[in-house]
């Protein structure tokens, strides 16, 4: 305004003077075009913060691994498994500005430190320092146990290597997480970081002891609800601490038996973290070994953020009302996140306080963090987005996809806050109220008998379907709670390319896949995936092989009138019965087709063709129509738009919806 000596904010409109040194590029010492600057012409921008921002030095990265040493965690090879893919993955280790500082707890009855010594020190052993009171542990050194990783890396190198014969012949089943995860605390919360807990065991000694809660007989009823919620209060109180001193806990979870899921992931939830669930895991099996340390070592190599802090704002007469995903809010409108992942989503719900005039409102997220390289940034995400007075404007311009992820995100809630049954009925009246409100303003409340709703609309009752059959939410007496609690934790955490998938699994037919599906195509180089299917059984012909998969877990459907060609080429066996069923992979043969279908399964999981750069290394079940049933049972449970268990079909739905709307 005013020839360019003056400015009017987009949020609350009010004017103020250009800088000064608006035209001049500082650090190139010339003159610049202000139309040119990044912030004026990028949605996305990140500026380099300046010591107002700074409370105190930025925070170096720092691990503490929790290794569970009790004999589960032995006898099923995770002590093992976890120091070796650490091992291997040091040099992966965030490490730029050689401040990275690393740590080792070891977990049974009693807390185990050990103390690293630096590298130049050649003499010197790391030694294991014992403490058995737990309650009041406290650290047996001052220093020695957080290391520079750069100033240690021999010490270290040689510890993992040797960690796990330490322990090789301990019997104790004891557990006690909580004074270790206190202990952890404590080692750390003057600089803040990461605890990272591998553990096998149900925490049964000291603070935060957990109860076996699981009872069958409660599956299915509305009791259930009280076994997702958590089972010590200690769990979110210490989490809330842990938020304060910017300490972040992400777990990673194996037990063969119940482990309380739904208490352990309030660590990760309140405190930025992730929980990764690795039910009846064993190293001795060749994809469970793979799949822990594939995973493992991209998160130890993942660039996060560290004690970040997240506001969103927006044009006057828009208000922030709630939030949703792994961080502490910690006042109205303030998210702190002792450490930001890289594939998280977060769900923002946004009142209307105030009749909005203008034709465009503005909505702006701002995320003051540290990077891992030790630098304190802003980075600043705008979108303006048109106003309407116009109701069919908003539901052509509506994005499917965003409503199922924000209704994810508060049917969980609902889960935790008043049971299963409520979640799927809240479900259920909204998307009834979305197709009743576009009958009665928009489609003159006539047509006939049929569902209408624009077409980028269409799939939104489908995908509700789907959330409602998930196994979070599905109506059954049949799923445990563990598997039920970390299905909720995903459908919290997942981006939307990914939860999406989860919610409504891609289905493909290979025996008669397109000539092009399976081979990479010349102009983009990725290989082509054969069109996907409709998620019923009607597609499945009993000749016929598919792959279903939801980004967790890929089962590939063997029918039962195979023809024995497909069978060789596929597998190298001579008879269907011989094909080993289960988790398993596709062997390497020589042949066309055999690559193809290799080709389709690698690809369907390539996460980077998602836009996510986590690395999911989703388990492959082989299953034969004719085979185990409950392997079968559970592949039909991806098929959402089928009747199953106690839910209902796709055309059942749509005609319960129909009626409800009509």
């Amino acid at each position: 305004m005013d020839h360019g000596h003056r400015w009017r904010c987009n949020m609350c409109n009010l004017t103020n003077d250009v800088p000064q040194a608006f035209d001049w590029d500082s650090a190139a010492q010339k003159t610049v075009d202000r139309w040119q600057r990044a912030e004026l012409n990028h949605s996305v921008v990140e500026f380099v913060a300046p010591q107002e921002y700074m409370v105190r030095p930025p925070q170096p990265l720092v691990y503490l691994f929790l290794f569970d040493v009790s004999y589960a965690a032995i006898s099923s090879g995770l002590l093992a498994t976890s120091a070796r893919t650490i091992l291997d993955s040091l040099n992966r280790i965030p490490n730029a500005d050689r401040r990275t500082r690393i740590g080792f707890m070891a977990v049974d009855s009693s807390l185990h430190y050990f103390s690293i010594p630096k590298d130049e020190d050649e003499n010197a052993e790391t030694n294991m320092l014992v403490v058995s009171d737990l309650e009041e542990p406290f650290l047996p050194v001052p220093h020695d146990l957080l290391v520079p990783l750069s100033e240690s890396r021999q010490s270290v190198e040689q510890f993992l290597q040797k960690l796990p014969d330490m322990f090789q012949n301990n019997q104790s089943n004891g557990s006690c997480m909580g004074p270790a995860l206190r202990a952890g605390h404590k080692l750390i919360s003057s600089l803040g970081g990461k605890i990272v807990v591998l553990t096998a065991s149900l925490p049964n000694i000291g603070a935060g002891k957990l109860e076996m809660r699981e009872d069958k007989k409660v599956l299915g009823t509305s009791k259930e609800g009280a076994l997702l919620q958590t089972g010590n209060s200690f769990y979110k109180s210490f989490a809330v601490e842990c938020s304060k001193n910017q300490v972040s806990v992400d777990m990673f979870l194996f037990s063969s038996q119940y482990q309380d899921v739904a208490s352990l992931s309030n660590l990760p939830r309140y405190t930025g973290g992730q929980t990764w669930f690795y039910p009846g895991w064993h190293a001795s099996r060749p994809e469970d070994a793979l799949k822990f340390a594939s995973e493992f070592s991209d998160y130890l190599s993942s660039e996060i953020g560290l004690e970040a802090v997240l506001r969103v704002r927006a044009t006057t007469g828009l208000r922030m009302n709630t939030f949703y995903g792994n961080f502490f809010n910690r006042s109205s409108d303030l998210c702190s996140f002792p450490a930001f992942p890289r594939d998280q989503c977060y769900v923002v719900e946004v009142a209307i306080d105030e009749n909005l005039t203008k034709n465009v409102v503005c909505f702006q997220a701002a995320i003051l963090h540290t990077t891992c390289n030790g630098e304190r940034r802003i980075r600043v995400m705008t979108v303006a987005l048109p106003t309407t007075t116009n109701l069919s404007d908003v539901y052509a311009s509506a994005d499917q996809c965003a409503i199922t992820t924000y209704f994810t995100h508060k049917a969980v809630e609902r889960v935790l806050s008043s049971g299963l049954d409520a979640a799927r009925d809240a479900l259920q009246a909204k998307v009834t109220e979305l197709l009743q409100t576009f009958r009665k303003e928009l489609a003159g409340g006539s047509m006939g008998g049929g569902l209408q709703f624009p077409a980028n609309l269409r799939g939104l009752p489908i995908l509700f379907l789907g959330l409602m059959k998930n196994v979070g939410l599905r109506k059954s007496a049949q799923i445990p709670t563990d598997i039920r609690s970390a299905a909720l934790c995903l459908l919290s955490t997942l981006p939307v390319p990914l939860l999406m998938r989860y919610i409504y699994p891609r289905m493909y037919s290979l025996h008669d896949m397109p000539d092009t599906a399976g081979v990479t195509d010349g102009e983009t180089g990725q290989i082509v995936l054969p069109p996907p299917q409709n998620l019923t059984s009607e597609r499945l012909a009993p000749h016929g092989l598919y792959l279903i998969d939801d980004g967790q877990t890929q089962f590939l459907w063997v029918g039962r009138d195979a023809v024995p060609q497909l069978v060789v080429d596929v597998f190298g066996v001579d008879d269907r019965t011989n094909i080993h069923v289960g988790k398993g992979r596709v062997p390497e043969l020589d042949g066309d087709f055999n690559e193809r279908v290799r080709a389709v399964i690698q690809k369907s999981r390539d996460h980077r063709s998602l836009g996510v750069g986590s690395i999911t290394v989703p388990h492959l079940y082989i299953v034969r129509e004719d085979g185990e049933p409950s392997l079968k049972l559970w592949a039909q449970t991806l098929l959402v738009e089928d009747r199953a268990d106690q839910s209902v079909s796709a055309a059942q739905w749509l005609g319960i919806l129909r009626e409800k709307v009509c």
